[in-house]
């Protein structure tokens, strides 16, 4: 590939990745005003049209590795194991 076809192709991944931002963005206000007009009713669920909506509370367990790393570091690193991946960026 040439470098002017390489060029292209990053302000052409550029743009789009900002499309994608700003689509991001419109959908969590979307997101959000629901929510907002379900906390104001007081529920976390509705029926609209055809279209279920749930906004309920969800628990999960995490291990805290931060807290077993300060407690057991001898345990946390003979348990820990290294992996490699390779990242991607334009800037």
């Amino acid at each position: 590939m040439s470098v002017n076809e390489m060029t292209k192709k990053v302000r052409e991944l550029k743009e789009l990745k900002a499309m994608a931002e700003e689509l991001a963005a419109e959908i969590s206000t979307i997101e959000d005003e629901i929510k907002q007009e379900m906390l104001m009713q007081g529920v976390d669920e509705m029926q609209v049209d055809v279209f279920k909506i749930r906004y309920k509370t969800v628990i999960s367990n995490r291990f805290d590795s931060k807290a077993f790393k300060a407690t057991h570091a001898d345990l946390y690193s003979q348990y820990t194991k290294q992996t490699e991946s390779r990242r991607f960026t334009v800037a």
